[in-house]
């Protein structure tokens, strides 16, 4: 099994839980409050590294409490942190995520996430490796990490979200490009909702993949997965569960995809685990801490 390297955020999760949001103006008594580790990018090294992966953490933090919290974090489930680059000036990043009625909105304060630069690579990309990145650090960044990444052969995986319009030459870096119906919509100009059909979001896939994108995974929540790629078209089933919080459902199927991406897997067969991995985070309050072990996602497996 190679390694899986996730470049991208390192957030403090404040998670506030309330029997539902208040209206504009309103104050809401009542409500409890959790700081949890979290950030797209820690997300998904967590949820990597659970899964048995061997795994390392590329970003930035600042130098507060909530950096040394998020680095014992990253050691104790095993991800390599030598890669996180304390900057000066700017907090770690912070999240804010208001969960009500099972679902969640987020507000994030990105601090120095946004002062991370490929720069701070310890190590060059080798070809064995799967590299994941997202859109909650810097472009520049991610662009030339992954074009650094792809020239090495090492395989690359990008999650486009939080969803901002790309480098037109990015994709040509990426084998797999995950994102959900919104962002697929966003990406391609299309108008994509939950009741557009397989053949509307294959459509939509098809257009990342003429920009450059090797294969196009579309993440549909209860309506399960859409994968795209030269070989065709499959279609992912959900996995029924009891949700508590949907918050990292997304990093849990973009960081267990990678885990078995470096096992061999092909983007189609890795998206049936992700799914099935996405569908135990949910079950449990929080994004990182939710991340399922591979016991967890085996046993589930054998039900299904």
């Amino acid at each position: 099994m190679s390694r899986v390297v996730v470049c991208g955020s390192l957030n403090m999760d404040v998670v506030v839980q309330s029997a539902r949001r208040p209206a504009p103006g309103e104050t809401i008594l009542g409500a409890e409050v959790s700081f949890l580790p979290g950030g797209k990018g820690l997300n998904q090294a967590i949820a990597s590294a659970r899964l048995g992966t061997p795994t390392a953490m590329v970003g930035a933090v600042g130098d507060d409490a909530f950096a040394n919290s998020l680095r014992g974090f990253l050691a104790d489930n095993d991800v390599d942190s030598t890669g996180v680059t304390e900057v000066d000036g700017p907090a770690t990043g912070v999240a804010l995520i208001q969960v009500a009625e099972g679902d969640n909105s987020i507000t994030v304060a990105s601090g120095a996430n946004m002062h991370f630069a490929a720069s701070m690579l310890p190590d060059e990309p080798r070809r064995d490796e799967v590299w994941v990145a997202q859109f909650e650090t810097p472009l520049a960044a991610t662009r030339e990490i992954l074009a650094r990444a792809h020239a090495a052969g090492a395989r690359t995986v990008l999650n486009l979200a939080p969803y901002t319009d790309p480098p037109a030459n990015l994709l040509q870096s990426v084998d797999v490009a995950v994102l959900n119906e919104i962002e697929l919509s966003q990406a391609t100009g299309t108008r994509l909702d939950a009741s557009s059909s397989t053949d509307e979001v294959v459509a939509a896939c098809n257009v990342l993949r003429k920009r450059g994108a090797r294969a196009v995974i579309a993440t549909l929540g209860a309506r399960g997965a859409i994968v795209v790629s030269a070989v065709g078209v499959d279609t992912i089933p959900a996995f029924q569960t009891k949700v508590v919080d949907t918050t990292g459902a997304g990093d849990c199927f973009v960081g267990a995809l990678a885990s078995r991406l470096a096992a061999g897997l092909t983007p189609a067969e890795a998206a049936r685990f992700a799914s099935v991995a996405a569908s135990c985070s949910v079950e449990r309050l929080g994004a990182a801490p939710a991340m399922p072990t591979g016991e967890e996602v085996a046993a589930r497996l054998a039900k299904a």
